[in-house]
C-alpha cells in the first residue's frame, strides 16, 4: 500500500506517494529517513537542467536532488541498500518520479532526486551511469508538482550546484 510523505521547503510544500510494494527496500529505507527526522533542515543541493551539465555530457538528465549530503564529517544516519533497479521494480523515470541517487549499485543511502520531465536514461539499460543499472525510483508526486518546479526554477545557468541550497524544512507521513 502506498504512504503518502508531505515535504515542506522554503519555496512551498509538496507530497510523495512511495511505493512501498513494487519498490520496498527503497521505499523502506526513505520512510526510515523520514521517520527519523533526517531529512529535516536538508537542502536542494543539486539542480540538474540541460543548461548546466557540460557540453561533453551524453546523457543529459533534470533533476532536483536533495537530501542531508551525506560526506565524512556528516554520514549517513543508515548503511548503503541494494539496489532495486527498475527493470526489478517496474517503476520508470517519469516526470515527477521521486528516486535514490547513487555512484555504484548498492551505495544509495540519503541522497534523493525528483526527475524533471521523463528521464529514460535513469532507467535500467539507460546510459546516465555507465554500468546501464539506472537508479531506484520508488514513488511520484502527487501534489505540490508546482513547487518542485519552483524549485527546479532556481538552478544556476553555469552550475548544477546552486550558491545557496535552498531548504527543506520538515518531511513527514501524510
Amino acid at each position: 500500500m502506498p504512504v503518502s510523505v508531505y515535504i515542506e521547503t522554503e519555496l512551498g510544500a509538496f507530497t510523495v506517494s512511495v511505493d512501498t510494494e513494487n519498490a520496498p527496500i527503497t521505499a523502506a529505507n526513505f520512510l526510515a529517513y523520514v521517520d527519523g527526522g533526517h531529512i529535516d533542515h536538508s537542502t536542494a543541493y543539486r539542480i540538474v537542467t540541460m543548461a548546466n551539465q557540460p557540453a561533453e555530457t551524453v546523457h543529459k538528465i533534470e533533476v532536483v536532488q536533495w537530501g542531508p549530503q551525506a560526506s565524512e564529517d556528516n554520514p549517513s544516519a543508515f548503511p548503503a541498500i541494494p539496489h532495486e533497479t527498475t527493470e526489478t521494480t517496474g517503476l520508470r523515470h517519469k516526470h515527477l518520479t521521486i528516486s535514490m541517487a547513487r555512484f555504484d549499485p548498492g551505495t544509495a543511502s540519503s541522497e534523493f532526486f525528483i526527475s524533471i520531465g521523463d528521464q529514460p536514461q535513469l532507467d535500467f539499460g539507460g546510459m546516465r551511469n555507465p554500468d546501464g543499472q539506472g537508479f531506484a525510483a520508488f514513488g511520484t508526486l502527487i501534489a505540490g508538482g508546482d513547487v518542485v518546479l519552483k524549485i527546479f526554477g532556481t538552478a544556476a545557468a553555469d552550475t548544477e550546484y546552486p550558491p545557496e541550497p535552498l531548504k527543506f524544512l520538515r518531511c513527514y507521513r501524510a
